[in-house]
């Protein structure tokens, strides 16, 4: 037997069992192990987290027990379906037919079921609660973003993936976009949005509540008891958007800092991470928990994307929209406002509205905040600590990039304290870092001076 012929032969066991044929992991590992690969290289390969393989594997070697006849593991399995072959063909020349599922093991009548490269086999089972999610109204392009999420998500198999940035900058646009992209890969799709703060026990009641009467519909006849949630994690395939994660965490404190009552989420995203499971958690809001770590690696089953401004051909779409897209300046226009889609179009609106151009706006380097900018600006500011506020007043005093020894030489804050406020602004996606040095964007430099 070659490849692929055991892959066809592996397939149609898989979906005789299951009612659904090998997904890209189960097809990956069989494809491994028959290559002689161990699981540590099919696991680099296909970029994944070994352990999860591991049990991938497991999972795929236990159905393959049960539909050949005898025990199979990871070192036998191209014995075993090889005896299987050959003992159908034999019974099939004393006149017997074997069939599993749809695969008829009589030589010429023998049928390749029509698999596609990639399966959706979670269309028919498919149960999504997405009223809470908003309606993604004008999406300017985010190609480079989409692609890093589907693949962290499909192929890498994250479990839990941050979404980050400043208000207006796009995050939850972009987790709608991404929703409706994938959400048939997924036999469960909800969307939390948590502007209500719901307690952890009433958050995984609800989602329980979501996961079991799903189960119950698919099998009425069955009297199922409602599992603990990550038991339907690990069962079936599931994908929870949590939007607006920030309210999670206390005002007036560093970044991530939860609530008095909320700490216990802490608890919930630490399963999600350490637990074998193959669902995906995604947490958007303008800063993340603690636990998730700014920088992380394709050995760690978390991932964070800190959302920033628009490249220059997608910022003037919005200018566009605005009817000012052939205006001078146009790029200096939108630097200045780092291309967050909320600030030009805050900026935008002023100039239709007072029939001023970009030369006049940008006089002196002058940055004007409409009104309802500030409003926007308040609302992340008055979250800061009192620290960050003192960290931010000294970028004010430079009109250039600095670096942490320049920041100590005022002596107003201590180091300790200074090193937390850094970490916390940027986090926050206050400030921006570059190398050594730390920037205080313009829009954000002219908030602070004028309050």
């Amino acid at each position: 037997m070659n490849l692929e012929e055991v892959l066809q032969m592996a397939d149609e066991m898989v979906f005789a069992k299951t009612g659904k044929h090998l997904d890209d992991l189960q097809e990956a590992i069989l494809r491994g192990t028959m290559q002689g690969e161990k699981y540590t290289k099919i696991a680099d390969e296909i970029h994944c987290n070994e352990s999860y393989v591991r049990d991938v594997g497991s999972k795929l070697w236990q159905i393959l027990s049960e539909e050949l006849g005898e025990d199979v593991s990871k070192s036998n399995v191209r014995s075993a379906i090889k005896r299987f072959q050959v003992s159908n063909y034999s019974n099939f020349a004393q006149g017997d037919v074997i069939t599993i599922g749809n695969f008829n093991t009589c030589g010429e009548s023998r049928h390749a079921p029509n698999i596609p490269n990639s399966h959706p086999p979670n269309q028919e089972t498919s149960h999504q609660e997405l009223s809470e999610m908003p309606e993604l109204g004008a999406f300017y392009d985010r190609t480079s973003e989409l692609k890093t999420l589907t693949t962290s998500i499909l192929q890498q198999n994250s479990r839990l993936i941050t979404i980050t940035g400043g208000l207006g900058i796009g995050k939850t646009s972009l987790a709608i976009q991404l929703v409706q992209q994938i959400k048939d890969e997924f036999e469960y799709v909800i969307w939390c949005n948590l502007d209500t703060s719901p307690t952890l026990g009433e958050f995984e009641a609800n989602l329980i509540q979501f996961f079991s009467q799903s189960d119950k519909q698919d099998s009425p006849t069955t009297n199922q008891k409602a599992l603990p949630l990550i038991k339907y994690l690990q069962k079936h395939r599931c994908l929870v958007v949590l939007d607006d994660i920030h309210n999670l965490f206390s005002s007036g404190e560093l970044a991530g800092k939860y609530k008095p009552g909320y700490e216990e989420y802490r608890s919930l995203f630490k399963q999600i991470e350490k637990l074998s499971h193959q669902s995906c958690f995604l947490l958007v809001g303008w800063e993340p928990p603690k636990e998730v770590p700014q920088l992380t690696s394709e050995n760690t089953p978390i991932r964070i994307l800190q959302l920033t401004g628009l490249d220059t051909a997608a910022a003037r779409e919005i200018l566009r929209d605005k009817g000012l897209a052939e205006i001078d300046y146009c790029e200096t226009l939108i630097h200045r406002y780092q291309g967050n889609p909320l600030w030009l179009k805050s900026v935008a609106t002023l100039m239709q509205e007072l029939g001023i151009g970009a030369a006049e706006l940008l006089l002196n380097d002058t940055v004007l905040l409409p009104e309802d900018l500030k409003d926007v600006l308040h609302q992340q500011f008055s979250r800061l600590s009192e620290i960050e506020k003192q960290v931010l007043c000294l970028f004010c005093r430079e009109s250039e990039p600095v670096n942490l020894a320049k920041l100590l030489e005022y002596g107003t804050v201590r180091s300790p304290d200074l090193l937390n406020a850094l970490q916390s602004l940027s986090r926050r996606c206050f400030i921006d870092k570059t190398g050594s040095f730390y920037t205080l964007p313009p829009v954000l430099r002219q908030y602070v001076q004028e309050l």
